[in-house]
């Protein structure tokens, strides 16, 4: 009798595990694949609470911006991030929304934060098509300016100076005429010089060329 009680169990499971053996794989995989995300969140923005989750809002995912107007983040130099909060928080770089924020950051937080960003990759900007014409011209605008001196050969960025590929249009207008008319400036004075020797029309066809500049692999 055990025997035959042994055996119908047997087939009884075996009958559960093909009905439901399917699901029950499909749920390990799930929380695999969960505890795996986890740990590598973790490990790359740290625990929580997390500033970059903050970020997130104006400046997309992992610092890839989907609106013009923010910029992209991602990829950015750290000291160049770093240094833009340290002007936010200081005054010296006016905006009613990082200012405020930076002011409440440790300089622990500064650094992590700039890091967390630096090493993320950056994605082209699909969101902007420009007008060839325009796009033309402001590559021989940007070429002519010897932009390639400070911010890398593939605009990249490099240590103080922003990674200027694949940003959005409408942040680089407003940056170009914000240092054109000197409500922002930078150590060297470069960028007050070059923005304000342009016309209206070739800052924006500086930003359209960039704009629409791939970002490339470090």
């Amino acid at each position: 009798m055990k025997k035959y009680l042994l055996l119908g169990g047997l087939a009884v499971a075996a009958l559960l595990l093909v009905i439901f053996g399917p699901t029950l794989l499909d749920l390990y995989r799930l929380q695999n694949y969960v505890s795996a995300s986890a740990e590598a969140a973790q490990a790359d923005a740290g625990s929580w609470p997390r500033t970059t989750e903050v970020c997130t809002t104006c400046h997309g995912v992992k610092g890839n911006s989907v609106n013009g107007n923010y910029p992209a983040l991602a990829a950015q130099p750290a000291p160049y991030l770093a240094a833009q909060l340290q002007h936010f928080a200081s005054g010296a770089r006016v905006n009613p929304n990082m200012g405020p924020l930076a002011m409440t950051m440790k300089p622990a937080e500064v650094d992590a934060l700039a890091a967390y960003f630096a090493r993320q990759t950056a994605l082209p900007n699909p969101y902007f098509k420009p007008d060839p014409q325009m796009s033309a011209k402001g590559e021989k605008l940007v070429e002519a300016g010897g932009c390639a001196a400070c911010h890398g050969a593939q605009m990249m960025g490099q240590e103080q100076f922003p990674r200027l590929a694949g940003q959005g249009y409408e942040y680089l207008v407003r940056q170009l005429d914000a240092f054109a008319g000197g409500a922002r400036t930078e150590a060297t004075g470069t960028m007050q010089r070059l923005a304000a020797a342009a016309s209206p029309d070739d800052r924006k066809a500086m930003a359209a060329y960039l704009a629409n500049l791939p970002p490339s692999a470090k």
